[in-house]
């Protein structure tokens, strides 16, 4: 789990505040199918709300869930507040290549 600065985490909520989850957490836990889902919405928006539904509490808390999944994506946990979390990734530099000539 990567580490994130006190005035990035105010950006990442501030940004995040009036939005919705977009990924839940179902009574299954985390599976990979909502692991491979993180990773596809942090490689777009570089931060995801998720809201862990009451079913997947049953066995793990809502910290433990966070945890997990920000440990599985290589993010940072940037706030936990109730059944919802919020995780933030730095986007990855994707490495051009120039056409070789012959």
């Amino acid at each position: 789990m990567s580490k994130i600065s006190t005035k990035m985490k105010r950006h990442v909520k501030h940004e995040l505040k009036e939005e919705g989850p977009t990924i839940w957490v179902g009574k299954e836990g985390l599976t990979p199918k909502v692991t491979g889902q993180v990773e596809a919405q942090l490689d777009r928006t570089k931060m995801v709300k998720i809201k862990i539904l009451k079913s997947a509490l049953l066995t793990d808390t809502s910290k433990a869930i966070a945890t997990r999944t920000a440990e599985q994506v290589g993010a940072a946990l940037v706030e936990v507040r109730g059944h919802v979390f919020i995780i933030y990734r730095r986007r990855k530099k994707q490495l051009e290549t120039e056409p070789t000539k012959p």
